[in-house]
């Protein structure tokens, strides 16, 4: 099955889901799909002691796992930091580009390997006014990356953050319901993830090129993302647009 395709899937599987377990046992499914062992999908920080409701999804060994607790590692968890300086997803065996790695991140790494959990993508997820967090898949050392997943990959963690989060939301003391895109707002997204500048869109849509500044600002701060970038993956997410709307020429 194509990227595309795979991704639309799992975006459908996601519309049915309503509870953390049966998230959890759909992204267990496409990881395996993709060559990877493992997922781990959380907020950033100490999750035991946070003040406030925060996501926590995995499939590690339960021994590492609470190891990890126990020692609060995901205050200081190298994979947590490296992906706190990109908004792309990225390889394990890139985290040194990204970090300087201290003794101590050695240790943590070499102790996760004897776990089984060595070889690793992690999708960062950055939402203005909410913890860090990501989206990870790894697998024992010896287990070869697949290269060509890393694409889904890419859109598996993203949509199953957003996923999550839509959960989180429900639990949280301040949830509340978004108001829908208008048409020309929908139409401005269209065209971002399409790739398109606020001036092409505004010969596209015959506007003036401000109009269509304001049209993505409000989409924006709507979904409350930073940057542009990260409007189509919470509209394609939601159902505002398609993956056959952006391919669409």
């Amino acid at each position: 099955m194509q990227t595309f395709e795979r991704a639309e899937c799992f975006l459908r599987d996601l519309a049915e889901i309503s509870n953390e377990e049966d998230l959890a046992e759909a992204l267990a499914e496409v990881t395996r799909e993709m060559g990877f062992t493992y997922f781990a999908l959380s907020h950033h920080g100490d999750i035991r002691r946070s003040p406030q409701p925060a996501i926590r999804l995995h499939d590690y060994p339960d021994d590492w796992a609470d190891y990890y607790d126990d020692n609060r590692l995901g205050v200081s968890d190298p994979v947590f930091r490296a992906s706190h300086l990109t908004s792309v997803g990225f390889a394990w065996s890139d985290i040194p580009n990204l970090i300087e790695l201290t003794p101590d991140d050695h240790a943590i790494l070499e102790r996760a390997e004897r776990k089984g959990i060595s070889n690793g993508f992690t999708v960062p997820a950055h939402v203005p006014g909410e913890s860090q967090g990501s989206c990870s898949f790894a697998s024992p050392a010896g287990v070869s990356i697949h290269e060509d997943k890393l694409p889904l990959a890419q859109l598996i963690g993203a949509f199953g953050f957003e996923a999550a989060r839509r959960l989180w939301r429900v639990r949280a003391p301040a949830a509340r319901r978004l108001p829908k895109l208008t048409e020309r707002q929908r139409e401005c997204v269209l065209w971002v993830g399409r790739g398109k500048s606020d001036w092409e869109i505004s010969r596209i849509l015959g506007v003036k090129q401000d109009t269509v500044a304001r049209h993505v600002k409000q989409a924006r701060e709507r979904y409350g993302v930073g940057k542009r970038t990260m409007l189509a993956v919470h509209a394609l997410f939601e159902g505002s647009i398609s993956f056959t709307d952006i391919l669409r020429r």
